[in-house]
């Protein structure tokens, strides 16, 4: 069954999450923010957007256990990047800050019918040990290879795959998920874990452009907005079409495959 593609804007200022229904009466919700690096939004997720995704999902499941799971690509710890950012005082008794390098892994099948780089990935056992997943993206944008690089919901994921098994170069960050390129390997990430996610969430209160590479520097630009909805592809899509920039490719290419698989009955 094919995700609801409804997309739903809100001013920042007065953004209400609405969770997806599976976070209603869960038992457990992953919840998976851009928490990567020890500075504010909108390099990361700022902790008004994400204060009011737990405050909605703890209203939906009163007695739910929510699990915040990052994994950084920087040298300082989750610990303290969600102390420098303030995320302890959002955190109620039922919810718990997790290391997702620290977590048991399993290897996802890759359910494209035309995989990029990986057959299979490794990422946290937990995904298919809870009863809802949100991911909790920033919108930025970056330059790679000389290409724009739009990173919002499912970019977002990255922080989830180990990087004992993905750094390259450097211990801190996920090199191997570079290559061919991050366009490309995003297919394999949706295929493989990005189709479990049941919502998303993109924070566009403040945008951040990249004059390179790098996504913890650059210009920072009001926009106000925050976008969300069930199904991770189409809010990177509305949120890119919003803010004025091009739709990456990777978006159409996965649509497409999508499209196709579920006259299969393929399940995303």
């Amino acid at each position: 069954m094919l995700s609801d593609k409804t997309v739903q804007t809100a001013l920042a200022q007065s953004f209400i999450y609405q969770p997806p229904m599976s976070a209603h009466n869960a038992k457990r919700i992953l919840v998976k923010p851009n928490l990567g690096y020890p500075v504010a939004a909108p390099v990361t997720v700022s902790m008004k957007i994400l204060g009011q995704v737990l405050t909605a999902l703890r209203q939906a499941s009163p007695s739910a256990e929510i699990l915040i799971v990052e994994g950084v690509c920087s040298p300082v710890s989750l610990a303290d990047i969600a102390g420098r950012n303030g995320l302890y005082p959002l955190l109620d008794e039922g919810m718990q800050l997790v290391d997702a390098d620290t977590l048991p892994l399993l290897e996802y099948p890759n359910l494209s019918s035309v995989p990029v780089r990986f057959q299979t990935m490794w990422a946290p056992a937990l995904l298919q040990e809870v009863d809802c997943r949100i991911t909790v993206g920033t919108l930025k944008r970056t330059i790679l290879k000389d290409e724009p690089l739009i990173s919002a919901s499912l970019k977002n994921l990255y922080g989830l795959f180990p990087r004992s098994k993905y750094k390259a170069r450097s211990p801190n960050s996920r090199g191997q998920l570079h290559r061919p390129s991050v366009p490309q390997v995003l297919q394999d990430v949706y295929f493989c874990i990005g189709h479990l996610f049941d919502g998303a969430v993109v924070d566009a209160d403040r945008r951040l452009i990249s004059r390179d590479w790098k996504p913890d520097k650059g210009d920072t630009i009001e926009f106000g907005k925050v976008f969300f909805g069930d199904d991770p592809i189409s809010v990177d899509r509305a949120a890119c079409q919003a803010a004025g920039e091009a739709i990456p490719h990777y978006l159409d290419v996965i649509d497409q495959i999508r499209s196709r698989q579920s006259s299969s009955d393929q399940r995303f």
